[in-house]
């Protein structure tokens, strides 16, 4: 009994006075360990995560990891003495679990930024805004020019890359869910253009010139006069940024802060430049806490 008295008083003391259980601090790591920013600081380099969508986060032939996304991201961590950048490939849909999983510790894939995935995952403060876009056969057969065409024509099919915010866009639009044809990136979607598959792609600007600019297939064209859609009542002008576990804060508030020095000096125009962005692209003064917001 005075055993078992003594152990029951011994647990008390631990818990009330010193807290026993290591807990998740803010900055992602248990108490009086290291945060995965301090971590890639002291080892120089930092695991990222993309899908391989052309222009925001891709592979050379060569193997080079690059792309909008993946300059950004290097720029600044280059910036918090960070040289190195390891790339993790993985289907778009699988980011942001693989995030929370530790196969990598930042997401740099253009990613969008959404309430819903607010709710799992931090974005930093965008680094681009963007709009949509879709391909046709050429001449535009269908005359596909707008959502409503798509959604008053339930034999057209429709791709777009699984994961991607295009299908919630499509489906809250009222798009019968049996014309959304799901490709496991934006090359499968082109391909399925091609073969007949599809009527028409969907994906952002960008992301659509590049592929078709690859593709050389004069038998496929974007459609020029493509009205942007508006869902639940707000424009689906999309923003992108670099992506971080909710416990990494700190990296996340250190990454903000190098990406607001670039905005002023001009830095990040020029490398969204490079991969065929303009000034319509940048994403002006909004913040990732307005983008989550469910009214914003």
């Amino acid at each position: 009994m005075k055993k078992w008295l003594s152990g029951l008083i011994i647990g008390f003391l631990c818990i009330g006075l010193f807290g026993c259980s290591s807990s998740a601090s803010s900055n992602g790591s248990a108490s009086g360990g290291e945060s995965t920013l301090e971590k890639a600081k002291k080892a120089g380099s930092v695991t990222v995560g993309f899908a391989n969508e052309t222009p925001y986060a891709y592979q050379t032939p060569d193997g080079k990891l690059t792309g909008e996304a993946v300059e950004v991201a290097r720029a600044v961590l280059k910036n918090l003495g960070i040289d190195e950048m390891k790339g993790v490939l993985t289907e778009f849909g699988s980011l942001i679990p693989g995030l929370n999983a530790n196969r990598f510790d930042i997401i740099t894939a253009g990613m969008y930024i959404t309430p819903e995935r607010c709710k799992q995952v931090d974005f930093a403060n965008p680094e681009y805004s963007i709009g949509e876009a879709i391909a046709v056969k050429k001449g535009n057969p269908l005359n596909i020019k707008n959502y409503d065409d798509i959604k008053n024509n339930k034999d057209i099919k429709v791709a777009v890359m699984s994961g991607a915010i295009q299908s919630d866009y499509l489906t809250k639009y009222g798009i019968d869910k049996g014309q959304i044809q799901f490709v496991s990136d934006n090359p499968s979607a082109i391909s399925a253009l091609q073969s007949g598959r599809a009527d028409v792609i969907e994906m952002t600007g960008p992301s659509l010139q590049s592929v078709l600019d690859a593709a050389k297939d004069g038998s496929i064209e974007r459609v020029m006069d493509f009205e942007q859609p508006v869902i639940d009542g707000q424009s689906v002008r999309g923003y992108g940024a670099s992506v971080f576990r909710k416990a990494d804060s700190d990296f996340r508030e250190a990454f903000n802060q190098e990406l607001e020095k670039m905005k002023e000096s001009g830095e990040l125009l020029e490398i969204l430049k490079k991969f065929g962005f303009t000034e319509q692209e940048l994403p002006g003064d909004k913040t990732a806490e307005a983008l989550c917001s469910p009214s914003s």
